[in-house]
């Protein structure tokens, strides 16, 4: 019988794959859609994305950025345009992200706890 000790190349090659298969996607820059799959980030009750899991990677917290950034430009322009309340905007904005949300995808509760979608 062949042992790892007797083809320590076989072994570099296996864990290299290993590597390769275990190293998160965000890594070579993940979209919003994968990261709401995977669970790094959710949608909040507010209208913007939080991270799911405590101390996320750079690039999540990028891409939250970036995106949570796109939208509240997004709703100061429909807050300006019909003379309402960004907070009003934000909310209604947030009550129809969660309800399109796919289930198995991450949530915050109005009190602040992470749920995957029933």
């Amino acid at each position: 019988m062949t042992t790892w000790n007797q083809h320590p190349k076989s072994l570099a090659v296996v864990l290299s794959c290993l590597f390769l298969l275990l190293t998160p996607l965000f890594a070579f820059g993940v979209t919003l859609d994968e990261a709401k799959q995977h669970g790094l980030l959710g949608e909040r009750p507010d209208g913007y994305l939080g991270p799911v899991k405590p101390s996320p990677t750079p690039e999540t917290v990028q891409l939250m950025k970036d995106i949570n950034r796109k939208r509240r430009e997004v709703y100061q322009d429909i807050a300006a345009k019909n003379g309402t309340a960004l907070s009003a905007v934000e909310a209604l904005a947030g009550k129809k992200a969660i309800e399109k949300t796919p289930s198995g995808q991450f949530i915050m509760l109005p009190e602040g706890k992470w749920i995957s979608k029933p």
